[in-house]
């Protein structure tokens, strides 16, 4: 193993029976005060709240070394940014007739299909999904992720779920989204006799 790496043996035997440094005994025991308040904290703060516990404890660290030791650790806080918006309706572009009406029950499969786009937040920012579900057994036929909101999404679901199920004339049921009323989402439709079918405006009581 040392030939194979470059080391030497006694190297490896001097790095075997060395204590560790100074510097990871620090962060060990300043890890273990971090997994203690995380955990006091029901698992809802982050570095910056850490960070806080541990300067009002006297405890004088970086923050940039909490972030690094609860990364290292796999603790995270609950983040509270604001939600991405994934329903954003084009003014230009008239919606389909509602085919649907509200009634989801379904008395066999491609009965009709409902459709709908939501986002996963990650460290690198949102991603976002978007799901096409069999309403008779409410099982997910086709799905696509994206790091954007363009109309490719909608259709690389809707194609996936073509695929597996090779229905005709099925209802394809969503909100009023620009991916769903885009030119190219219709035609694709159109192509492949997928009857679309956004919500109709609410009526007034």
């Amino acid at each position: 193993m040392c030939t194979v790496l470059g080391v030497s043996r006694s190297g490896f035997y001097a790095w075997r029976t060395r204590r560790p440094s100074a510097r990871a005994r620090t962060d060990a025991e300043l890890g273990n005060r971090i997994k203690a308040i995380h955990e006091r904290s029901a698992g809802t703060y982050g570095a910056p709240r850490i960070h806080a516990e541990l300067a009002d404890a006297g405890v004088r660290v970086g923050r940039k070394r909490v972030e690094r030791l609860m990364r290292e650790a796999g603790l995270a806080g609950v983040s509270r940014r604001r939600q991405a918006r994934t329903t954003i309706r084009d003014e230009r572009v008239r919606p389909a007739a509602d085919l649907v009406d509200r009634h989801f029950r379904a008395e066999k499969p491609n009965q009709p299909w409902v459709a709908d786009i939501t986002y996963v937040p990650t460290w690198a920012g949102f991603l976002y999904l978007a799901v096409v579900l069999d309403a008779f057994s409410r099982r997910g036929v086709g799905w696509a992720m994206s790091i954007d909101l363009r109309a490719q999404i909608v259709l690389d679901a809707l194609n996936m779920a073509l695929g597996q199920r090779r229905p005709r004339g099925v209802i394809h049921h969503s909100d009023q989204g620009s991916q769903y009323t885009s030119i190219a989402f219709g035609l694709r439709c159109k192509e492949v006799g997928v009857r679309p079918s956004p919500p109709g405006p609410r009526r007034r009581p």
